[in-house]
């Protein structure tokens, strides 16, 4: 069997924008403008979609596992409104300060996971992220990288995931 090829999206400043600190409510999730069209574009192309994020305000006590699993829910309700589909949303909980963790990025635990369960091949992958840490997941994971602006427009990145010659 063929495996499959996803495209892997930090959350915050790829998908919604970043306040500059955390996401800490719902009420502050706002997708920013390009994404559902880049989203449609590479699910057209073959990608499966998955979220890879580190949460570390939960290690802080600045929000909860309900309030992230709340916005991922919303998020992928939103994309499902619309015909895409966002295969699954992973997110580390930790932050360096109050303990280690190899799911949080940049260790790529949290893609080999999806990888190893969605049958993904990361050599035909990709990973997009607005920090270095993000690439360097990826690059842990075998997933080439795509660095963008923070609250950058994700559809100028599509034509080089979608390339025939990529």
């Amino acid at each position: 069997m063929e495996r499959r090829k996803a495209v892997f999206l930090d959350r915050d400043g790829v998908i919604n924008h970043d306040p500059g600190d955390y996401t800490r409510s719902l009420d502050v999730f706002d997708v920013l403008p390009t994404v559902y069209q880049a989203l449609e574009q590479l699910q057209d192309a073959g990608y499966l979609l998955i979220l890879i994020t580190n949460q570390g305000g939960i290690a802080k006590g600045q929000y909860t596992h309900e309030t992230v699993n709340a916005i991922h829910q919303y998020f992928i309700q939103s994309c499902a409104e619309r015909g895409i589909v966002i295969t699954n949303a992973y997110y580390s909980p930790h932050h360096p300060d109050f303990g280690e963790s190899l799911s949080r990025k940049p260790g790529g635990l949290m893609m080999e996971r999806a990888c190893a369960r969605y049958g993904i091949d990361p050599s035909k992958s990709w990973m997009v992220g607005d920090k270095t840490r993000d690439i360097t997941a990826g690059e842990n994971a075998g997933i080439r990288g795509i660095l963008m602006p923070v609250n950058g427009d994700l559809i100028d990145y599509v034509p080089q995931m979608i390339s025939p010659h990529v």
